[in-house]
């Protein structure tokens, strides 16, 4: 036991973004813009793939599950960060706490699940090209896709169930603007150690699993690439897999750097919280569609429609 005064704690004061006075408006305003881009975005994105017969392949199947995971993620935290910057009050109840670790829990890990996927579809286009659809069934996606959800379920259900049998200490200041389960257990009066362990073997499988998963699709890619070496393989590859890496080293680079070389929050890591909680979410639209040729033919198309059933009408 902690030496802390224990008390039955009905709300959490959350710190939130180190904001100067005087600049709640450009933060609010910035984060809205950034909010209203993901859920537009990423709404798009899974519109697009629904309507285009010809997104209907694997690589759009998990992405259209990425960007439902984005919008949900983005949806946790943002608004109670607006909410907060509006209204000037900090504080949030012991279950809305909960929910929101759970659900930020459920989605943050159904994304690490997701862009594990996407690492392994991109190694069999580029790897085994002429048996990919062999190897990447629509059956095996939607096993896959299942899987990941329920693992994200249980996983974050476990760490729920958890932190619930706790008492917490007199002090409920969160240093964070969301209920990050770190900062939490750090709150807590009772004995965290069987939590702690939990962590680092759930938790570390889970994060460590997706990420060799990822790395070796990638390494395998790169060995067949140098294999033999050309211009156009080349491109060809980077085509094929650079939204992907560009979004997989953002998400894990940042998340990396809170969770696992941080001993105590800071102004620093509370900004790779905004990184990938707000800002990955957003870049992802944009990542996955400028440099893709289906999705821009997809939403050519759909604006032809618009504008042909406007001239009808």
């Amino acid at each position: 036991m902690r030496p802390e005064n224990q008390s039955s704690v009905s709300e959490f004061l959350l710190l939130g973004l180190p904001i100067r006075p005087g600049q709640q408006g450009v933060f609010f305003s910035l984060f809205l813009g950034m909010y209203l881009t993901t859920v537009l975005g990423n709404l798009l994105i899974i519109l697009l793939i629904r309507l285009d017969s010809r997104l209907h392949t694997p690589m759009y199947f998990f992405l259209s599950h990425l960007a439902f995971s984005d919008i949900s993620l983005s949806s946790v935290t943002v608004p109670k960060v607006l909410m907060n910057i509006q209204t000037q009050r900090r504080s949030i109840s012991y279950v809305g706490c909960i929910f929101q670790l759970y659900f930020f829990i459920l989605f943050g890990c159904l994304d690490n699940f997701l862009l594990a996927l996407m690492a392994y579809d991109r190694y069999v286009a580029v790897c085994h090209p002429l048996h990919y659809t062999t190897i990447i069934r629509e059956g095996l996606c939607a096993l896959l896709v299942a899987v990941s959800w329920i693992l994200s379920c249980v996983h974050d259900l476990l760490h729920t169930l958890l932190l619930v049998r706790l008492s917490f200490c007199a002090d409920s200041t969160i240093p964070h603007f969301f209920c990050d389960l770190t900062a939490l257990l750090k709150l807590s009066c009772s004995d965290i150690s069987f939590n702690e362990l939990v962590i680092f073997i759930d938790s570390g499988m889970l994060f460590f699993l997706p990420l060799g998963i990822v790395l070796g699709s990638y390494i395998r890619i790169g060995m067949v690439i140098l294999r033999v070496p050309s211009t156009k393989r080349l491109f060809k590859a980077f085509s094929t897999c650079g939204s992907h890496l560009f979004v997989v080293s953002l998400y894990y680079g940042t998340a990396a750097s809170v969770y696992f070389f941080s001993s105590s929050w800071d102004s620093k890591d509370i900004i790779a919280s905004v990184m990938y909680t707000v800002v990955t979410p957003m870049l992802n639209p944009f990542i996955y569609s400028l440099r893709n040729r289906d999705i821009k033919q997809a939403l050519e198309m759909c604006v032809s429609r618009v504008k042909f059933f406007k001239w009808q009408s």
